[in-house]
């Protein structure tokens, strides 16, 4: 059974922006709506192409914001000698995916745009991985690296429109397509089976990244493997090791991507809750001389996990009546609360406020009923 530490939307936001604030990174607000023409000269770099657009009273066309992180590498310094450190919890306007209709959709995330060294790289997934720990103790982080997968298509000689179909393959899992495309274009033995190796590979980090080392075949290939040793070694190190998974199936066919990438689960939610990678080529396209690394979560699909609309109003319903004495009641409330769990006093328990465990004051003290998992 999934342990699912949040109650409710707010709660999950707040827990992931303190956690973001501890590690050096500040708030950064923005506007619900931008120019059209940054959403449409970046469309590939968006998880849909479908964007809400108005004309503003000056005649420009503008948008209801689809994504977040366009918005601050637009905003941000334009060296890597300022290294922004920023995180965020706004609502974007896209299509949902289970509904396939235009909906309001709380984000919370990150990014790191600048001066990315190995520690702030690190220090980005391993807050990736603690933000999956808040959610749930039940969770996976899945990583790869563009690096590694361009570095070995390099290897191919195969044209861009070839190797972004390989990318989709490799995605895919599709090792008959990859066979297929390599032997029609004579790639060597030894690239077409790193390729199929890297289409089925998964597994946890600690075991797979020697089967990595031994297909590794250049500078690029190497240093790669490098990072992501330096970034395990640093999950170790902060106590965040456990359920990191190698899987080149995470992949982006996007040019914007160029070094890790990773995608977060939890336990009862059928598709990723977070998504990040490195983005330094999104950066250059602004003209900017900086590196980037990021990553959001999506806090619509945690309400799902919750139940929707069966989730609990409340964690504790406390039952008083009228001869108790609001000094008795107080305490009651303060140490409900004190453990960190919600509560609602009532008179008469009507049966229209859902919760977990029910409540009374006896002799002044309080007694739980029911169950608190």
């Amino acid at each position: 059974m999934s342990v699912v530490r949040f109650t409710n939307e707010e709660m999950a936001v707040m827990s992931l922006s303190s956690l973001y604030a501890r590690y050096g990174f500040r708030q950064f607000k923005m506007s619900k709506f931008e120019e059209y023409d940054l959403y449409a000269e970046n469309k590939d770099f968006l998880l849909g192409s479908s964007v809400i657009t108005f004309t503003d009273t000056n005649g420009k066309l503008m948008a209801l914001k689809p994504d977040v992180t366009l918005s601050i590498v637009k905003s941000v310094s334009d060296t890597h000698l300022n290294t922004e450190k920023v995180y965020y919890s706004e609502n974007v306007y896209r299509v949902d995916k289970g509904t396939h209709q235009y909906k309001e959709l709380m984000q919370v995330g990150l990014e790191c745009i600048g001066d990315i060294d190995l520690y702030s790289l690190s220090e980005v997934v391993m807050l990736a991985k603690k933000s999956l720990c808040e959610i749930s103790e039940r969770n996976i982080l899945d990583i790869s690296h563009m690096g590694f997968l361009n570095g070995l298509l390099d290897e191919t000689k195969l044209s861009d429109k070839q190797k972004s179909a390989v990318i989709g393959y490799i995605r895919e899992k599709n090792t008959i397509a990859i066979e297929q495309i390599c032997a029609d274009n004579f790639v060597s033995e030894s690239v077409r089976k790193a390729l199929v190796l890297l289409t089925g590979m998964y597994g946890p980090f600690s075991m797979k990244i020697d089967e990595l080392k031994k297909v590794s075949c250049n500078t690029a290939t190497d240093n790669a493997v490098k990072e992501l040793e330096v970034i395990y070694e640093f999950l170790k190190a902060c106590g965040c090791e456990n359920g990191v998974n190698i899987d080149f199936s995470i992949v982006s066919d996007s040019g914007y991507y160029n070094g890790v990438v990773f995608q977060g689960f939890i336990d009862g939610v059928p598709t990723s809750v977070l998504t990040g990678g490195s983005y330094d080529n999104l950066v250059h396209k602004f003209g900017k001389d900086a590196g980037a690394v990021g990553f959001a979560v999506y806090i619509d699909l945690l309400e799902r996990l919750m139940g929707g609309d069966k989730a609990y109003d409340v964690d504790v319903l406390l039952v008083y009546d009228c001869d108790t004495q609001l000094s008795v009641l107080a305490k009651a409330l303060d140490k409900i609360t004190s453990d960190g769990k919600s509560v609602r006093a009532v008179t008469n328990d009507n049966g229209n406020i859902k919760y977990r465990q029910r409540a009374e004051i006896v002799n002044g003290e309080v007694k739980l009923y029911g169950s608190d998992d």
